[in-house]
Order: structure tokens, then C-alpha cells, then sequence
């Protein structure tokens, strides 16, 4: 079989669903042409490999390159002083209240150019980068306006020409109300479902459309109306939902097939019976938990029970959650949400893909599948979630490269 690359002398945590747990392979061996998986299984019964560079792995281990799939990389400017008001004991929906929150974020970022927001952006995410990440989803939602959500789309779409990962945009225009909708919600949701989402669609800016649906964000019925309009324009959709409060609007995404549902502290049982009937994933973001001191967490074991499928992100965003690092968060969702080391390395690599809708060709280590890698010096896949603030990457294949 001709081959451009070989890794062999491997351990491999293929992720496959027709494996138990991780999908181990103790003596493993990844064959890849064009950055396409040929082959991914054991060495003794791989076919006749042919390939100009095959690469002594030295019993490292291989999974599937990370998955970011809920993030807010593009914004312009720094929350810091919000954090010392709430380790003062400001609560985020007071803050949020008072014009701070996302309203300060966009503010800095109408201001920057997309230029502008493109630099700031890089280092974020060249950190994801660093840990193994080869593909990752950004939302906008910081410009709130059409120009500028515009101009916030088009910095996602900029920063996968300018690193070799792959961006999944998504538009969040329904994030929070701009200063000139203050009293006008319906109006500024007319102007996202009427004009914002047509001209997303029509410049191929976003795969997806999202909404924070949520006591100090849009009701269920303004995010029925922004859903209404995605599929109208053949744009998937997802959800902010149950992070504050419970206004069921997991339920809601269930009704819409929506891709993922994200955060779900505040999600009750029929929310998750919903999610696991529409086969919604619940996208669960351990940073925000920590950042915001959240009590209630997500209710892991009844979307365990109902074989709801679970992944993880970053949510890197300047007000709740400033991580760039999907190892952490890993640990995070281990140690506060009392996930296994297998929800959690599913959650970054085939769970991340599923929520994104890209499981057919990322996620696990599979013949047909894109050749996105991750090779880790480590004795054991738990190394990767146990350890806090150490990256034991060693290289990262995107594309087969």
C-alpha cells in the first residue's frame, strides 16, 4: 500500500466506537496518503506499507488530534477588572447589568479593526495549537451589529489561513443586547434573523448559528425565531443553554436537531431526555464552572444514563472563561464534574467532533478519516487528564503533515 507517512513503534487510543473504552492498540501503526487515514490498528496485521517517511514513534501514544468545539477566540481588549470584582463578590449577571459583561468586550471590539482582532486572536490560538488542537470552532457575538459581526466572522475565517488548523465559524449574534436595542429586544432579534443571518448564509461565513438563551440573554421564544431563520438559510444550530438558569432551551435545540447544547448546569430530566431522543450533544465547559465559582454543576450522571454523548471545551472567552488549554479543562471536568479519563479524552477528540457535525471524517482513529494526530510523551491516556499546567505533546500531525 503506498503511503506518504508511517508512524509505527506506537500506542494508540484510537477512540473507535467499535472498540471498548479508548480503542487501544498496544503495538500500533498509522498509515496515512494525501491526509487521509489508510490504516490505524495493530502492526501485525497492517498491510504492506510503501511510504517515502515512516516515523519511529518510541512506544509513544497517539489519539486523535483535539477538538476544540465551543470557543470565543476573536474579541478584542481584556476583562481583568471584572474578575476583582467578582472575587469582591459581584455575581456575573450584576456585572452583566451594569454595562459590563459582554456589552465592555464589544465595545473593544467594535473599536478594532479585523486586522486587529486577527493579531490578538493568534496567541489564543496558537495555545490550543500547543496542546494538540487541529480543530477548532469560534463564535462571534462580541460585535453585535452587522458590520461588526460581520467583520468578527471573517477574523475566524482569517486565522485558518494564517495556522494550519481547521476553524468552524459560528455566528452568535444573539449573545446579549447592544446599547442601541436596550429596550427593543424583539427589534435587535428581527434585525439578526432578517438581515444578520441572510448575509452570514449568503457569504458562507459560519457553519452554524448559535443563541445564549438565558435569563440576562434571549427567551426561548427569540431563540425559536434566530432558529427558525438558521435553517431557513441551511445553517445548522446550537445553543447556550440551563448555564443560569433553567429556561429549557436544551429542549428547544432538541426540537430543532441542533447540533450541541452547551453548558447545562441548570438542566433538568426532561431537558436530557429531549437532548438524547434528538441525539443533541451536551457541550460542557469545565472553565466557565470554575472561573464563575458555580455550585451547581451539570447533571453528568443522568446524560451518562441516557447515553446523551458528552464533550468538553475551552469556551475561551474574556469574561468567563479565559482558558486556552483543553488539558486543563480535561482535568477540570474530572475533578469537578466527576467525569471518566474516557469522557474526557472522548470529549476533546470524538465527542468534540460529533458536536460540530464532523464526525464522519475526525474524531477517532479510523481508515477514512482525516490524518489529524496528536503524539504525547506519556505512560498512560490518564497522564493527559491527571496533570495540571504540563504539556507532555510531542508533535502534532495535521493533514498528515
Amino acid at each position: 500500500m503506498r503511503c506518504d507517512g508511517v508512524w509505527r513503534n506506537a500506542r494508540l487510543a484510537t477512540l473507535a466506537p467499535t472498540m471498548p473504552g479508548l480503542g487501544v492498540v498496544e503495538d500500533g501503526v498509522v498509515a496515512a496518503r494525501d491526509g487521509v487515514i489508510l490504516y490505524a490498528g495493530p502492526a501485525g496485521a497492517a498491510p504492506a506499507l510503501d511510504a517515502p517517511q515512516v516515523i519511529d514513534c518510541d512506544g509513544r501514544w497517539i489519539t486523535p488530534g483535539l477538538i476544540d468545539p465551543h470557543t470565543h477566540l476573536v474579541f478584542a481588549g481584556e476583562r481583568a477588572h471584572e474578575f476583582e470584582l467578582r472575587l469582591a463578590g459581584a455575581a456575573y449577571e450584576a456585572i452583566a447589568r451594569a454595562g459590563g459583561g459582554i456589552l465592555s468586550t464589544m465595545a473593544a471590539t467594535r473599536a478594532a479593526s479585523e486586522a486587529d482582532l486577527v493579531a490578538q486572536a493568534l496567541p489564543r490560538l496558537d495555545a490550543l495549537i500547543a496542546e494538540g488542537v487541529t480543530t477548532v470552532e469560534i463564535k462571534s457575538g462580541y460585535g453585535l451589529s452587522t458590520e461588526h459581526e460581520l467583520k468578527s466572522l471573517r477574523a475566524a475565517r482569517a486565522l485558518g489561513r494564517h495556522r494550519q488548523v481547521d476553524v468552524r465559524a459560528t455566528f452568535l449574534g444573539a449573545h446579549a443586547l447592544p446599547p442601541e436595542f436596550r429596550s427593543d429586544a424583539d427589534g435587535y432579534v428581527s434585525l439578526v434573523c432578517d438581515t444578520m443571518i441572510p448575509t452570514v448564509a449568503a457569504e458562507g461565513l459560519a457553519e452554524a448559528v448559535d443563541v445564549f438563551c438565558e435569563g440576562v440573554g434571549f427567551t426561548p421564544d427569540q431563540a425559536r425565531r434566530v432558529f427558525v431563520a438558521a435553517r431557513a438559510h441551511g445553517l445548522e444550530v446550537k445553543i447556550h443553554a440551563e448555564q443560569l438558569s433553567n429556561q429549557h432551551g436544551a429542549a428547544l435545540a432538541a426540537a430543532f436537531g441542533a447540533l450541541s447544547a452547551d453548558h447545562l448546569e441548570h438542566l433538568d430530566d426532561a431537558g436530557v431526555a429531549a437532548m438524547a431522543a434528538a441525539g443533541v450533544v451536551a457541550t460542557l465547559l469545565p472553565g466557565a464552572f470554575y472561573f464563575t465559582r458555580e455550585r451547581t454543576a451539570p447533571p453528568i450522571e443522568a446524560l451518562r444514563a441516557a447515553g446523551v454523548a458528552m464533550a468538553l471545551a475551552t469556551d475561551c472567552n474574556p469574561g468567563t472563561s479565559p482558558l486556552t488549554s483543553p488539558l486543563l479543562a480535561m482535568n477540570m471536568a474530572a475533578t469537578l464534574f466527576r467525569m471518566t479519563i474516557e469522557e474526557c479524552l472522548a470529549g476533546v477528540t470524538r465527542e468534540a467532533a460529533r458536536a460540530l457535525g464532523l464526525l464522519a471524517d475526525r474524531g477517532t482513529l479510523e481508515a477514512g478519516k482525516l490524518c489529524d494526530l496528536a503524539i504525547w510523551d506519556i505512560g498512560r491516556p490518564a497522564e493527559l487528564v491527571y496533570r495540571m499546567g504540563f504539556n507532555p505533546l510531542h508533535a502534532r500531525i495535521w493533514r498528515g503533515v
